[in-house]
């Protein structure tokens, strides 16, 4: 029995969780808790409140205690642009379910609308949202006030530069990573959706500024029909893109090996300075669109590998469509990025507790579900494949850091009446500072 004890004050206010490692990174949480409110269609399997479950159940471990909490504004219409066509973002804004039947024939098909992209009310908003916080994140990262910053409703990595695809409008991974360029020679980008990151490797497919790796399923039918091993780049990007095409059913023990034996070579080849995951919930066992037998902890496991290498890191959400194992996921990987043990029995206190019955855990049993069709000799298949493409890559490429990396203007990402702000409370304060040393001047010369 202990001989110390808290009172029952004191106690209540004690976080539930433990420190693991030595390795204590500065994270960043961002958010707006507007996001949560958007609404695809009642039997659209997208649904953003899970976003409120995961930020409701981040709080009640108490680990907004030891991370830097950012509430984000939304991304800007120039912001967007940077990679979307100006065409796409401005049928975005002016689009309403009202006026649906107003648009020319054909709109709709130009834009790739439909049951998986529908046009809820609001929608620019929404993605305006989601986008803004992946990019603040990397702008914490960029201006070195993050180690590791999170954003749990980006990740929308199928959005295309000039139409939304599977659920995403706009791809914040990619203006993320633009960003990212502005300072940093080499970006890596590690995907673990059920699903291949096609928009994300589209958008740098000749490029070796940018390396593309994506662990999903794929049979040449499941979406978004790409992330064939043979998809690896070209141009100046070949061997640029990995893909790790995977079958039904995988289980935690074979996934995990499978991505430490790739993803230890790769980060020693490339040489990356910055990290970008995308956590894909729907990987895990049991999601209503997933077909692999994944656990919480062999999800967190993928992220906490990645983690141990030490260097910065964006890491976002992404697919997950069963809600209470989402949030579960995501506040669990939140603990391994903040360095926390969390304890499997969720907090008593918690809104909409009852979601997360009848177990009540951080760790609810998710496998076995599907049969295992990863054989043996097809993964140590797909290894080599990976390793061979890893070696063709010859290490990492070399960058000029000339002006085309280093940023010419501002990267803090304010608004032009933000910066009007700061500069004019700049000058007061340094007014201020001004007569301060005037006055211990005066007080100088009177005491001499």
């Amino acid at each position: 029995m202990s001989t110390f004890q808290y009172d029952i004050k004191t106690e209540k206010e004690q976080p539930g969780f433990q420190f693991g490692s030595a390795y204590c990174p500065r994270v960043s949480y961002h958010f707006n808790p507007k996001v949560s409110n958007y609404h695809y269609g009642t039997r659209h399997p997208m649904k953003p409140f899970r976003l409120m479950l995961t930020d409701h159940l981040v709080s009640s471990y108490g680990l907004h205690k030891i991370m830097d909490l950012y509430e984000t504004r939304v991304a800007t219409w120039e912001e967007m642009t940077a990679f979307h066509t100006e065409e796409y973002v401005d049928f975005m804004k002016r689009v309403t379910p009202e006026n649906l039947n107003k648009l020319p024939r054909g709109t709709l098909e130009k834009f790739n609308i439909g049951d998986d992209c529908p046009i809820f009310p609001n929608l620019y908003d929404y993605s305006s949202l989601y986008a803004g916080a992946s990019l603040d994140a990397s702008r914490k990262l960029i201006n070195d006030q993050s180690d590791i910053a999170i954003n749990w409703s980006g990740g929308l990595h199928h959005a295309k530069k000039n139409n939304p695809s599977g659920f995403c409008y706009v791809n914040d991974i990619v203006l993320a990573t633009l960003n990212l360029l502005r300072y940093h020679p080499r970006v890596l980008y590690i995907d673990i959706d059920l699903h291949h990151g096609d928009g994300v490797q589209e958008a740098f497919y000749t490029t070796d500024r940018v390396y593309t790796v994506s662990f999903h399923k794929y049979n040449g039918e499941f979406f978004p029909g790409t992330g064939n091993y043979d998809e690896i780049g070209c141009a100046r990007g070949k061997h640029f893109a990995l893909n790790v095409p995977l079958q039904d059913g995988i289980d935690d023990d074979s996934y995990i090996n499978l991505f430490k034996s790739i993803i230890d070579p790769l980060i020693t080849s490339y040489k990356p300075t910055v990290i970008i995951q995308q956590c894909g919930a729907d990987s895990l066992g049991h999601d209503r669109l997933g077909c692999f037998n994944l656990n919480v902890k062999a999800h967190g496991e993928c992220v906490k590998f990645v983690r141990s290498f030490g260097l910065p890191m964006l890491v976002v959400g992404g697919g997950g469509y069963t809600p209470r194992n989402v949030s579960r996921l995501w506040t669990y990987e939140t603990g391994i990025l903040n360095n926390v043990l969390l304890p499997k029995d969720l907090p008593e206190g918690i809104p909409f507790r009852d979601r997360f019955g009848p177990d009540y855990s951080l760790y609810p049993v998710l496998d076995e579900l599907y049969e295992n069709k990863n054989g043996k000799k097809y993964l140590e298949d797909i290894r080599i494949r990976s390793l061979e493409s890893i070696r063709y890559m010859k290490g990492a490429p070399s960058v000029w850091m000339d002006a085309e990396i280093i940023p010419t203007q501002d990267i803090s990402g304010l608004t032009e009446e933000e910066e009007e702000a700061i500069k004019e409370l700049n000058e007061e304060n340094e007014t201020w500072r001004l007569e301060q040393i005037e006055k211990d001047n005066a007080r100088l010369g009177e005491m001499m």
